[in-house]
Protein backbone atom coordinates (compact mmCIF):
# COMPACT_ATOMS: atom_id res chain seq x y z
CA UNK A 1 0.00 0.00 0.00
CA UNK A 2 1.37 3.38 -1.01
CA UNK A 3 1.51 6.03 1.71
CA UNK A 4 1.71 9.76 1.18
CA UNK A 5 4.22 11.47 3.46
CA UNK A 6 4.05 15.23 4.14
CA UNK A 7 7.08 17.26 3.11
CA UNK A 8 9.10 18.87 5.91
CA UNK A 9 11.84 21.44 5.36
CA UNK A 10 14.81 22.80 7.21
CA UNK A 11 16.83 26.00 6.83
CA UNK A 12 19.04 24.62 4.05
CA UNK A 13 15.96 23.93 1.91
CA UNK A 14 14.81 27.55 1.62
CA UNK A 15 15.87 31.12 0.99
CA UNK A 16 14.21 34.44 1.75
CA UNK A 17 13.37 36.43 -1.37
CA UNK A 18 15.03 39.88 -1.54
CA UNK A 19 12.56 42.78 -1.79
CA UNK A 20 12.50 46.46 -2.60
CA UNK A 21 13.64 47.97 0.67
CA UNK A 22 13.20 51.33 2.38
CA UNK A 23 15.79 50.42 5.02
CA UNK A 24 18.63 52.84 4.30
CA UNK A 25 21.19 51.13 6.52
CA UNK A 26 21.19 47.89 8.43
CA UNK A 27 22.04 49.82 11.62
CA UNK A 28 18.55 51.35 11.41
CA UNK A 29 16.90 48.00 12.15
CA UNK A 30 15.45 47.23 15.58
CA UNK A 31 16.21 43.71 16.79
CA UNK A 32 14.16 43.92 20.00
CA UNK A 33 11.63 41.17 20.64
CA UNK A 34 9.57 39.51 23.34
CA UNK A 35 10.78 36.31 24.96
CA UNK A 36 7.43 36.10 26.73
CA UNK A 37 4.56 38.54 26.88
CA UNK A 38 6.23 40.09 29.96
CA UNK A 39 9.93 39.87 29.12
CA UNK A 40 11.37 42.05 26.38
CA UNK A 41 14.89 41.63 25.00
CA UNK A 42 16.90 43.99 22.81
CA UNK A 43 18.42 41.13 20.83
CA UNK A 44 16.64 37.83 20.05
CA UNK A 45 19.37 35.53 21.37
CA UNK A 46 19.33 33.07 24.27
CA UNK A 47 22.31 30.97 25.34
CA UNK A 48 21.39 27.32 25.77
CA UNK A 49 20.97 25.68 29.17
CA UNK A 50 23.87 23.28 28.61
CA UNK A 51 26.79 22.57 30.95
CA UNK A 52 29.35 23.55 28.32
CA UNK A 53 27.53 26.75 27.34
CA UNK A 54 25.84 28.68 30.14
CA UNK A 55 26.76 29.50 33.71
CA UNK A 56 27.00 32.93 35.35
CA UNK A 57 29.72 34.46 33.11
CA UNK A 58 27.78 33.62 29.93
CA UNK A 59 24.51 34.82 31.46
CA UNK A 60 26.10 38.14 32.43
CA UNK A 61 27.54 38.62 28.95
CA UNK A 62 24.25 37.73 27.27
CA UNK A 63 22.23 40.11 29.46
CA UNK A 64 24.72 42.95 28.94
CA UNK A 65 24.33 42.51 25.17
CA UNK A 66 20.54 42.63 25.44
CA UNK A 67 19.80 38.89 25.34
CA UNK A 68 19.43 36.25 28.03
CA UNK A 69 21.34 33.27 29.40
CA UNK A 70 19.76 30.13 30.86
CA UNK A 71 21.94 28.58 33.58
CA UNK A 72 21.97 24.79 33.25
CA UNK A 73 20.64 22.49 35.98
CA UNK A 74 23.42 19.90 36.11
CA UNK A 75 24.66 21.01 39.52
CA UNK A 76 23.41 21.10 43.09
CA UNK A 77 20.64 23.51 44.04
CA UNK A 78 23.08 25.54 46.16
CA UNK A 79 25.53 25.81 43.27
CA UNK A 80 22.83 26.94 40.86
CA UNK A 81 21.59 29.53 43.36
CA UNK A 82 25.12 30.92 43.67
CA UNK A 83 25.29 31.20 39.88
CA UNK A 84 22.01 33.13 39.77
CA UNK A 85 23.08 35.31 42.68
CA UNK A 86 26.32 36.17 40.90
CA UNK A 87 24.33 37.41 37.89
CA UNK A 88 21.80 39.40 39.92
CA UNK A 89 24.56 41.10 41.93
CA UNK A 90 26.72 41.96 38.94
CA UNK A 91 24.90 45.07 37.82
CA UNK A 92 22.35 47.31 39.46
CA UNK A 93 22.42 50.82 40.81
CA UNK A 94 21.50 49.66 44.32
CA UNK A 95 22.44 46.32 45.86
CA UNK A 96 19.52 45.75 48.23
CA UNK A 97 21.09 42.79 50.02
CA UNK A 98 24.84 43.41 50.17
CA UNK A 99 27.15 40.85 51.71
CA UNK A 100 27.70 41.43 55.42
CA UNK A 101 29.83 40.10 58.26
CA UNK A 102 29.63 40.50 62.04
CA UNK A 103 32.53 42.25 63.84
CA UNK A 104 33.57 39.27 65.96
CA UNK A 105 34.25 36.96 63.02
CA UNK A 106 37.95 36.16 62.48
CA UNK A 107 39.75 37.41 59.39
CA UNK A 108 40.10 33.79 58.29
CA UNK A 109 36.31 33.55 58.04
CA UNK A 110 36.19 36.70 55.91
CA UNK A 111 38.82 35.32 53.52
CA UNK A 112 36.72 32.19 53.04
CA UNK A 113 33.65 34.33 52.23
CA UNK A 114 35.62 36.41 49.73
CA UNK A 115 36.88 33.29 47.95
CA UNK A 116 33.43 31.66 47.96
CA UNK A 117 31.34 34.63 46.85
CA UNK A 118 33.91 36.34 44.60
CA UNK A 119 33.01 39.60 46.36
CA UNK A 120 35.77 41.58 48.06
CA UNK A 121 33.82 44.13 50.15
CA UNK A 122 31.62 43.44 53.18
CA UNK A 123 29.56 45.68 55.41
CA UNK A 124 30.20 45.02 59.09
CA UNK A 125 26.93 44.90 61.03
CA UNK A 126 25.63 43.99 64.47
CA UNK A 127 22.79 41.61 65.30
CA UNK A 128 20.21 44.35 64.60
CA UNK A 129 21.57 44.98 61.07
CA UNK A 130 23.08 48.32 62.12
CA UNK A 131 26.15 49.43 60.20
CA UNK A 132 29.40 49.37 62.19
CA UNK A 133 31.97 49.62 59.42
CA UNK A 134 33.30 48.40 56.09
CA UNK A 135 36.00 45.84 55.35
CA UNK A 136 37.53 45.10 51.95
CA UNK A 137 40.13 42.79 50.50
CA UNK A 138 42.81 45.46 50.74
CA UNK A 139 42.36 45.45 54.54
CA UNK A 140 43.46 41.82 54.79
CA UNK A 141 46.26 41.61 52.20
CA UNK A 142 49.11 42.07 54.68
CA UNK A 143 47.44 40.59 57.75
CA UNK A 144 49.40 37.74 59.34
CA UNK A 145 47.19 37.10 62.36
CA UNK A 146 44.12 35.62 60.75
CA UNK A 147 42.51 34.84 64.09
CA UNK A 148 41.93 38.45 65.06
CA UNK A 149 38.38 39.78 64.60
CA UNK A 150 37.18 41.78 61.62
CA UNK A 151 36.52 44.74 63.94
CA UNK A 152 40.29 45.24 64.27
CA UNK A 153 40.84 45.93 60.58
CA UNK A 154 37.54 47.45 59.39
CA UNK A 155 37.02 51.10 58.50
CA UNK A 156 34.62 52.28 61.25
CA UNK A 157 31.30 53.98 60.56
CA UNK A 158 32.51 57.43 61.62
CA UNK A 159 35.09 57.38 58.81
CA UNK A 160 32.70 56.20 56.10
CA UNK A 161 30.73 58.26 53.60
CA UNK A 162 27.15 56.99 53.67
CA UNK A 163 23.92 57.93 51.93
CA UNK A 164 20.24 57.66 52.73
CA UNK A 165 17.67 55.57 50.81
CA UNK A 166 16.47 56.98 47.46
CA UNK A 167 19.83 58.62 46.74
CA UNK A 168 20.01 59.38 43.02
CA UNK A 169 22.59 58.03 40.63
CA UNK A 170 23.80 61.58 39.91
CA UNK A 171 24.44 62.30 43.57
CA UNK A 172 26.22 58.99 44.06
CA UNK A 173 28.57 59.74 41.16
CA UNK A 174 29.42 63.15 42.64
CA UNK A 175 30.27 61.56 46.00
CA UNK A 176 32.46 58.90 44.37
CA UNK A 177 34.34 61.60 42.49
CA UNK A 178 34.65 64.05 45.40
CA UNK A 179 35.83 61.58 48.05
CA UNK A 180 37.68 59.16 45.71
CA UNK A 181 35.86 56.16 47.13
CA UNK A 182 34.23 53.09 45.61
CA UNK A 183 31.53 52.14 48.16
CA UNK A 184 28.51 54.02 49.50
CA UNK A 185 26.61 52.15 52.22
CA UNK A 186 22.91 53.06 52.26
CA UNK A 187 21.52 53.45 55.78
CA UNK A 188 18.42 54.97 57.37
CA UNK A 189 18.33 57.44 60.29
CA UNK A 190 18.86 54.57 62.74
CA UNK A 191 21.95 53.30 60.87
CA UNK A 192 20.03 50.23 59.64
CA UNK A 193 21.57 48.93 56.40
CA UNK A 194 19.27 49.39 53.40
CA UNK A 195 21.72 48.56 50.65
CA UNK A 196 25.03 49.39 49.00
CA UNK A 197 25.94 51.53 45.99
CA UNK A 198 29.30 50.81 44.36
CA UNK A 199 31.23 52.76 41.74
CA UNK A 200 31.51 49.57 39.69
CA UNK A 201 27.75 48.98 39.71
CA UNK A 202 27.06 52.56 38.59
CA UNK A 203 29.69 52.26 35.84
CA UNK A 204 28.33 48.91 34.61
CA UNK A 205 24.78 50.26 34.71
CA UNK A 206 25.70 53.15 32.41
CA UNK A 207 28.01 51.20 30.10
CA UNK A 208 25.33 48.77 28.96
CA UNK A 209 22.29 50.82 27.88
CA UNK A 210 20.80 47.90 25.90
CA UNK A 211 21.22 45.40 28.72
CA UNK A 212 18.35 43.11 29.70
CA UNK A 213 17.34 44.32 33.18
CA UNK A 214 14.62 43.68 35.71
CA UNK A 215 12.59 46.43 37.37
CA UNK A 216 15.38 47.05 39.89
CA UNK A 217 18.09 47.40 37.26
CA UNK A 218 19.59 43.95 37.82
CA UNK A 219 20.58 41.79 34.86
CA UNK A 220 17.96 39.29 33.71
CA UNK A 221 18.76 35.68 34.49
CA UNK A 222 17.16 32.40 33.47
CA UNK A 223 17.69 28.94 34.93
CA UNK A 224 16.73 25.39 34.06
CA UNK A 225 14.95 22.79 36.19
CA UNK A 226 14.06 19.16 35.52
CA UNK A 227 10.73 17.35 35.74
CA UNK A 228 11.47 14.77 38.44
CA UNK A 229 13.29 14.70 41.76
CA UNK A 230 14.11 18.08 43.28
CA UNK A 231 12.53 20.29 40.59
CA UNK A 232 9.90 21.84 42.91
CA UNK A 233 12.43 22.58 45.65
CA UNK A 234 14.92 23.86 43.06
CA UNK A 235 12.31 26.16 41.57
CA UNK A 236 11.37 27.55 44.98
CA UNK A 237 15.00 28.39 45.76
CA UNK A 238 15.57 29.90 42.31
CA UNK A 239 12.58 32.18 42.76
CA UNK A 240 13.95 33.26 46.15
CA UNK A 241 17.20 34.11 44.35
CA UNK A 242 15.21 36.39 41.99
CA UNK A 243 15.52 34.29 38.83
CA UNK A 244 13.44 35.87 36.05
CA UNK A 245 12.40 32.85 34.01
CA UNK A 246 12.54 29.05 34.18
CA UNK A 247 13.23 26.53 31.44
CA UNK A 248 11.68 23.15 32.11
CA UNK A 249 14.53 21.15 30.66
CA UNK A 250 13.52 17.84 29.09
CA UNK A 251 14.21 16.30 25.70
CA UNK A 252 10.57 15.41 24.92
CA UNK A 253 8.33 18.24 26.08
CA UNK A 254 5.11 16.44 25.12
CA UNK A 255 5.85 13.56 27.47
CA UNK A 256 3.17 13.29 30.17
CA UNK A 257 5.80 13.51 32.95
CA UNK A 258 6.92 16.86 31.57
CA UNK A 259 3.38 18.17 31.13
CA UNK A 260 2.47 17.15 34.69
CA UNK A 261 5.57 18.87 36.05
CA UNK A 262 4.72 22.12 34.25
CA UNK A 263 1.17 22.00 35.61
CA UNK A 264 2.51 21.56 39.15
CA UNK A 265 4.96 24.43 38.70
CA UNK A 266 2.27 26.71 37.32
CA UNK A 267 -0.08 25.89 40.20
CA UNK A 268 2.52 26.28 42.94
CA UNK A 269 4.34 29.29 41.44
CA UNK A 270 1.69 31.17 39.45
CA UNK A 271 3.76 34.32 38.83
CA UNK A 272 6.98 32.80 37.47
CA UNK A 273 7.58 32.86 33.71
CA UNK A 274 7.99 29.33 32.32
CA UNK A 275 9.50 28.07 29.08
CA UNK A 276 8.39 24.56 28.11
CA UNK A 277 9.71 22.16 25.50
CA UNK A 278 11.16 20.78 23.48
CA UNK A 279 8.45 20.00 20.92
CA UNK A 280 8.28 19.98 17.14
CA UNK A 281 4.57 19.74 16.32
CA UNK A 282 1.37 21.73 16.62
CA UNK A 283 -0.09 19.17 19.04
CA UNK A 284 2.99 19.43 21.22
CA UNK A 285 2.64 23.20 21.35
CA UNK A 286 -1.06 22.89 22.24
CA UNK A 287 -0.29 20.54 25.12
CA UNK A 288 2.32 22.94 26.52
CA UNK A 289 -0.09 25.86 26.27
CA UNK A 290 -2.70 23.88 28.23
CA UNK A 291 -0.06 23.03 30.83
CA UNK A 292 0.60 26.72 31.44
CA UNK A 293 3.82 27.81 29.71
CA UNK A 294 4.68 31.37 28.66
CA UNK A 295 6.98 30.35 25.80
CA UNK A 296 7.68 27.17 23.85
CA UNK A 297 11.07 25.80 22.88
CA UNK A 298 10.87 24.18 19.43
CA UNK A 299 13.37 21.66 18.15
CA UNK A 300 13.70 17.88 18.31
CA UNK A 301 17.15 16.86 17.16
CA UNK A 302 18.34 19.77 14.95
CA UNK A 303 21.39 20.67 17.05
CA UNK A 304 24.89 20.11 15.74
CA UNK A 305 25.90 17.80 18.61
CA UNK A 306 22.50 16.14 18.98
CA UNK A 307 22.03 12.62 17.59
CA UNK A 308 18.39 12.11 18.64
CA UNK A 309 17.09 11.75 15.08
CA UNK A 310 19.79 9.25 14.12
CA UNK A 311 19.51 7.22 17.33
CA UNK A 312 15.70 7.23 17.69
CA UNK A 313 14.48 7.88 14.16
CA UNK A 314 12.27 10.69 15.52
CA UNK A 315 12.15 14.42 14.75
CA UNK A 316 10.84 17.12 12.44
CA UNK A 317 13.06 19.31 10.22
CA UNK A 318 13.41 22.59 12.05
CA UNK A 319 11.81 25.14 9.70
CA UNK A 320 8.61 23.10 9.38
CA UNK A 321 8.56 22.52 13.14
CA UNK A 322 8.75 26.27 13.78
CA UNK A 323 6.06 27.13 11.23
CA UNK A 324 3.64 24.55 12.62
CA UNK A 325 4.14 25.68 16.21
CA UNK A 326 3.86 29.36 15.26
CA UNK A 327 0.45 28.69 13.68
CA UNK A 328 -0.70 27.10 16.95
CA UNK A 329 0.19 30.14 19.12
CA UNK A 330 -1.05 32.74 16.61
CA UNK A 331 -3.99 33.98 18.68
CA UNK A 332 -2.30 33.64 22.07
CA UNK A 333 0.36 35.49 24.07
CA UNK A 334 2.67 32.48 23.89
CA UNK A 335 6.02 32.98 22.14
CA UNK A 336 8.10 30.52 20.11
CA UNK A 337 11.83 29.92 20.70
CA UNK A 338 13.72 28.28 17.83
CA UNK A 339 16.18 25.93 19.52
CA UNK A 340 19.01 24.47 17.43
CA UNK A 341 19.85 23.86 13.80
CA UNK A 342 21.33 27.25 12.92
CA UNK A 343 24.43 26.22 11.00
CA UNK A 344 24.88 29.57 9.26
CA UNK A 345 24.14 33.15 10.43
CA UNK A 346 21.42 33.42 7.78
CA UNK A 347 19.51 30.61 9.46
CA UNK A 348 18.76 33.02 12.32
CA UNK A 349 17.01 35.37 9.91
CA UNK A 350 15.06 32.45 8.44
CA UNK A 351 13.94 31.22 11.89
CA UNK A 352 12.70 34.65 12.93
CA UNK A 353 11.03 35.21 9.56
CA UNK A 354 9.20 31.91 10.06
CA UNK A 355 7.66 33.32 13.23
CA UNK A 356 10.02 32.54 16.10
CA UNK A 357 10.41 35.39 18.57
CA UNK A 358 13.84 34.35 19.82
CA UNK A 359 16.64 31.92 18.95
CA UNK A 360 18.40 29.61 21.40
CA UNK A 361 22.05 29.13 20.48
CA UNK A 362 24.59 26.61 21.75
CA UNK A 363 27.43 25.83 19.36
CA UNK A 364 27.85 29.48 18.42
CA UNK A 365 28.61 30.39 22.03
CA UNK A 366 30.47 27.25 23.11
CA UNK A 367 34.25 27.66 23.08
CA UNK A 368 34.16 31.31 24.14
CA UNK A 369 35.76 32.93 27.18
CA UNK A 370 32.41 32.95 28.93
CA UNK A 371 31.48 29.30 28.38
CA UNK A 372 32.26 26.83 31.19
CA UNK A 373 35.35 24.64 31.03
CA UNK A 374 39.09 24.98 30.64
CA UNK A 375 41.01 25.60 27.43
CA UNK A 376 42.64 22.48 25.98
CA UNK A 377 45.73 22.77 23.76
CA UNK A 378 46.04 20.17 21.02
CA UNK A 379 48.43 20.41 18.05
CA UNK A 380 49.19 24.01 19.04
CA UNK A 381 45.53 25.00 18.77
CA UNK A 382 43.20 25.96 21.62
CA UNK A 383 39.88 24.20 22.18
CA UNK A 384 37.09 23.80 24.71
CA UNK A 385 34.84 20.79 25.23
CA UNK A 386 31.27 21.02 23.95
CA UNK A 387 28.76 18.24 24.50
CA UNK A 388 25.08 17.51 24.19
CA UNK A 389 22.97 17.29 27.34
CA UNK A 390 22.11 13.68 26.45
CA UNK A 391 25.64 12.72 25.41
CA UNK A 392 27.33 9.69 26.96
CA UNK A 393 29.67 11.60 29.30
CA UNK A 394 26.97 14.11 30.21
CA UNK A 395 24.74 11.26 31.39
CA UNK A 396 27.63 9.63 33.26
CA UNK A 397 28.40 12.89 35.08
CA UNK A 398 24.74 13.58 35.87
CA UNK A 399 24.18 10.09 37.31
CA UNK A 400 27.39 10.25 39.32
CA UNK A 401 26.35 13.56 40.92
CA UNK A 402 23.01 12.00 41.86
CA UNK A 403 24.71 8.94 43.33
CA UNK A 404 23.34 6.66 40.61
CA UNK A 405 26.06 4.30 39.44
CA UNK A 406 24.58 2.96 36.23
CA UNK A 407 26.45 0.39 34.20
CA UNK A 408 28.05 2.22 31.30
CA UNK A 409 26.65 -0.20 28.73
CA UNK A 410 23.09 0.69 29.81
CA UNK A 411 23.45 4.33 28.76
CA UNK A 412 21.88 5.21 25.41
CA UNK A 413 23.28 8.55 24.31
CA UNK A 414 21.44 10.98 22.06
CA UNK A 415 24.31 13.42 21.68
CA UNK A 416 28.07 13.58 21.28
CA UNK A 417 31.11 15.12 22.94
CA UNK A 418 33.33 17.31 20.80
CA UNK A 419 36.24 19.72 20.81
CA UNK A 420 35.28 23.17 19.61
CA UNK A 421 37.91 25.70 18.64
CA UNK A 422 38.45 28.52 21.12
CA UNK A 423 36.69 31.68 19.91
CA UNK A 424 37.54 34.50 22.33
CA UNK A 425 34.86 36.78 23.69
CA UNK A 426 31.20 35.91 23.13
CA UNK A 427 30.50 39.61 22.48
CA UNK A 428 32.33 39.32 19.17
CA UNK A 429 30.19 36.35 18.14
CA UNK A 430 27.02 38.23 19.09
CA UNK A 431 28.16 41.23 17.05
CA UNK A 432 28.71 39.11 13.93
CA UNK A 433 25.39 37.26 14.28
CA UNK A 434 23.51 40.52 14.82
CA UNK A 435 25.20 41.99 11.74
CA UNK A 436 23.94 39.10 9.63
CA UNK A 437 20.43 39.44 11.06
CA UNK A 438 20.32 43.18 10.46
CA UNK A 439 21.44 42.72 6.86
CA UNK A 440 18.84 39.99 6.34
CA UNK A 441 16.14 42.29 7.71
CA UNK A 442 17.19 45.09 5.36
CA UNK A 443 16.99 42.74 2.34
CA UNK A 444 13.42 41.92 3.41
CA UNK A 445 12.39 45.57 3.85
CA UNK A 446 11.99 45.09 7.60
CA UNK A 447 12.90 47.62 10.28
CA UNK A 448 11.60 45.32 13.03
CA UNK A 449 11.32 41.59 13.61
CA UNK A 450 7.52 41.89 13.34
CA UNK A 451 7.92 43.47 9.90
CA UNK A 452 10.33 40.68 8.96
CA UNK A 453 7.70 38.09 9.85
CA UNK A 454 5.02 40.00 7.94
CA UNK A 455 7.07 40.65 4.80
CA UNK A 456 8.99 37.37 4.57
CA UNK A 457 8.67 35.40 1.34
CA UNK A 458 10.27 31.96 1.28
CA UNK A 459 11.25 29.95 -1.77
CA UNK A 460 12.40 26.33 -1.83
CA UNK A 461 15.70 25.48 -3.47
CA UNK A 462 17.44 22.33 -4.65
CA UNK A 463 20.69 20.93 -3.28
CA UNK A 464 22.35 22.68 -6.23
CA UNK A 465 20.85 25.96 -5.04
CA UNK A 466 22.21 25.37 -1.56
CA UNK A 467 25.64 24.55 -3.00
CA UNK A 468 25.48 27.75 -5.04
CA UNK A 469 24.56 29.71 -1.89
CA UNK A 470 27.86 28.84 -0.23
CA UNK A 471 31.22 30.12 -1.36
CA UNK A 472 32.59 27.92 -4.13
CA UNK A 473 35.24 27.51 -6.81
CA UNK A 474 37.82 29.41 -4.79
CA UNK A 475 40.70 28.83 -2.40
CA UNK A 476 40.02 30.77 0.78
CA UNK A 477 42.84 32.94 2.13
Amino acid sequence: MTKSFPLALTYDDVLLVPQRSKVQHRADTDTSTYLTAKIKLNIPFLSANMDTVTEAPMTIAMAKAGGLGIIHRFMSIDSQIKQVDQVKRHQSFLLEKPYTVTPNKPIRYLIDKINTNFVSSYLVINQKNKLLGLVTKRDIIFQSNLSQPVSKIMTPLNKLITVIPNTTQTKAKKLFKKHKIEKLPVIDKNNIVKGLITAKSVYNYEQNPLASKDKKGRLLCGAAVGVVGDYLERTQELIKANVDILVVDVAHGQNQVSLNAIKKLRKKFPKIQIIGGNVATASGAKDLIRAGVNAIKVGIGPGGICSTRIVTGVGVPQLTAIINCVKTVKNTNIKIIADGGTNFPGDITKALAAGASTIMLAGWFAGTNESPGEIIIRNNKRYKIHRGSASFMSQVDANTKLGNHKQLNTIVSEGIESLIEYKGSVSEIIYQLLGGLRSGMSYCNALTIKQLQKNAKFIRMTSAGFRESKTHNIIEI
